[in-house]
């Protein structure tokens, strides 16, 4: 039992992994849809990456405005709130009749996506301390394997019924789960902040000064997510095309090749447990600086796309484990929006890492994006090994 008389059970666990992995997945949904999005509304290819950047705009304000309510508000309202308001949202993209009432939508999905952070404070505020780690471990790989399978699911549908389908399917999906977190919750009041709305959002930034530890796993996740989404956003291009045109479905099912890496990393949280965060940090650095070799092989060899892609992906959720677990130990009061701090740099990363992706292919190909996706997982190793030694000139 933790302190708040609630013990967070395997089943608990999972469906908070559930959870978030659905609210994550409705802002990755429209990736390997934005041929047929852009078809239907005769949006120019060039142009079509706005409904990714205006999803993930959204996404970063709410992380800011909303995640922070979760040390104000009583966590188990706030979760189905957000929820039925992204049902409303969803079912706004799969109805849409224009692009404008498109993009409104997104913004709406983005937004309220950020539900995904709050599971994750209330998650670690409930787990024993002992136990934290593994515990953000478990949810943890629940949002990254829905990133992943976003692609798979949306693939799929879109084959079988368009990619209106996609979001509507979701509007259902999330209903059903914002009843089942609304009952199965604890309604128990938590450490809360006393002070105002603002006063919270202002305290965010003086949890950065004052904290060196969110400083620096910030930083890291800025980075490794923007290798991550360099990776990710790109790969459909030069799949959708000869010598391999691929379907939505075929494109797909990477997606599930890379929760093999999330799944395994998932156990990273207990190695932050037991003091073992910064040998895994580096560990895990390291291995996803190398993963570029094998997937810069995507001419010559699948298989060798595939192996990067596993080594990829559990580098990157094995440092985001460790980073949340690491970040989770200071401030229990603050929990939410340390959350939303941290993750704050993860959606800038991610935003960042689309845009220059695509640009980058158009410009230099697959070669081109494998050198960027190797120079920032360089950059992150070097910063991880400079912050050890606190030099001056980093943000630390």
């Amino acid at each position: 039992m933790t302190k708040l008389g609630f013990a967070m059970s395997r089943f608990m666990t999972l469906l908070f992994a559930v959870a978030c992995g659905m609210a994550v997945a409705n802002i990755y949904f429209a990736q390997p849809l934005l041929d047929a999005i852009a078809g239907e509304f005769s949006i120019d290819r060039s142009a079509i990456g706005m409904i990714i950047t205006v999803t993930q705009i959204c996404y970063a304000l709410g992380l800011i405005l909303l995640v922070p309510l979760g040390d104000l508000m009583n966590q188990r309202r706030l979760i189905a709130g957000q929820m039925l308001l992204s049902v409303l949202a969803l079912v706004t993209v799969g109805l849409a009749p224009t692009i404008a009432v498109l993009l409104a939508g997104m913004a709406g999905v983005g937004l309220l996506a950020v539900v995904t952070q709050t599971l994750v404070a209330f998650a670690a505020s409930l787990a024993a301390p002992a136990d934290r780690g593994r515990v953000i471990g478990v949810v943890t790989s629940g949002i990254v394997i829905g990133i992943l399978l976003a692609r798979t699911v949306a693939g799929i549908l879109a084959d079988a019924a368009g990619w209106r389908a996609v979001y509507l399917a979701s509007a259902g999906a999330t209903l059903l789960l914002a009843v089942a977190l609304f009952r199965a919750l604890p309604n128990i009041r938590c450490e809360r902040a006393t002070i105002s709305y603002f006063g919270l959002l202002r305290s965010v930034i003086y949890l950065f000064k004052q904290e060196r530890i969110l400083r620096i796993r910030g930083v890291l996740a800025l980075l490794i997510f923007t290798a991550f989404s360099i990776l990710w956003t790109s790969l459909v291009l030069p799949l959708s095309v000869p010598p391999f045109a691929f379907s939505y479905s075929e494109i797909g099912l990477f997606g599930l090749v890379g929760v093999a890496g999330a799944l395994a990393a998932a156990k990273a949280g207990r190695l932050a447990d037991r003091g073992l965060g910064q040998r895994t940090t580096g560990i895990a650095l390291a291995l996803l600086l190398l993963s570029w070799l094998p997937i810069s092989l995507i001419e010559f060899s699948l298989w060798g796309l595939i192996v990067g892609i596993i080594v990829l992906d559990f580098a990157v959720q094995a440092v985001h484990v460790t980073n949340q677990s690491m970040i989770m130990s200071v401030r229990p009061e603050s929990r939410s929006r340390l959350t939303a701090g941290y993750m704050i740099f993860y959606s800038i990363g991610s935003a960042v890492g689309s845009i220059a992706s695509t640009a980058v292919y158009a410009y230099a190909g697959w070669n081109g994006v494998c050198i960027l996706g190797a120079s920032v997982s360089a950059l992150a190793l070097l910063y991880w090994t400079l912050s050890r030694g606190r030099l001056f000139f980093l943000p630390i």
